[in-house]
């Protein structure tokens, strides 16, 4: 009798991936937080580079969360004022199958406001990987990406490996708000970008089979 059973293997082979190829249709959604609210904020300069290098790609649709917009108190407080914040930022972040945060790094951490906009919200993050992206001084916002990955796996959300840093951002920009080195931070960005789009599309479909159990 034939054995039949390589025939059987590449069949479903072929099978899991057509069944895979259907359950990722489309770019993947991608919302930007921008993390910063300080009062003269280098974060936008950053954020507009950024922006670009996404908006790039045929394989990401791209929308911004911007803490500096979002009015949430700090006492997680039910109130006219959350209610409304909540209404414009908590449906951008159920929608997207994947994050980009950029942070700058406040006191060896990141800043407030981009905990506060995290905490005020849990499912929205839960089975969806995030991208991170620092801007500081000498170490460039890496110990606030640091501190990010502990918060967000405790929210069940996957960060990727790879990150962009910007070390002394305020003089790596001209006064265009272009980067003076346009190769390094596009190649990092790149690599970043590639990653999450794997994740977001292996995400994307896990749910889409399944209910993720927290």
């Amino acid at each position: 009798m034939k054995n039949n059973t390589a025939d059987v293997s590449a069949a479903s082979q072929a099978s899991s991936a057509s069944s895979a190829s259907s359950a990722s249709p489309g770019p993947l959604r991608v919302a930007v937080v921008v993390g910063s609210n300080r009062e003269g904020r280098f974060g936008p300069v950053v954020a507009e580079w950024l922006l670009g290098e996404v908006r790039e790609r045929d394989d990401l649709a791209v929308d911004v969360i911007d803490v500096a917009e979002v009015a949430l108190p700090m006492s997680f407080a039910r109130s006219p004022e959350a209610s409304a914040a909540l209404a414009e930022v908590t449906p951008k972040l159920d929608a997207a199958d994947a994050f980009v945060v950029l942070t700058p790094e406040y006191n060896h951490s990141f800043p407030a406001g981009l905990k506060n906009l995290i905490d005020w919200h849990y499912t929205q993050w839960r089975a969806k990987p995030v991208a991170l992206v620092s801007y500081g001084g000498i170490s460039g916002g890496l110990r606030a990406v640091e501190h990010l990955r502990q918060v967000f796996a405790e929210l069940h959300a996957v960060t990727v490996r790879d990150t962009v840093s910007f070390h002394g951002a305020s003089v790596l920009f001209d006064e265009t708000g272009r980067p003076r080195d346009t190769v390094a931070p596009a190649a990092a960005a790149k690599t970043m970008l590639d990653q999450l789009v794997w994740w977001g599309r292996a995400l994307r479909d896990a749910r889409g089979v399944r209910s993720y159990a927290a």
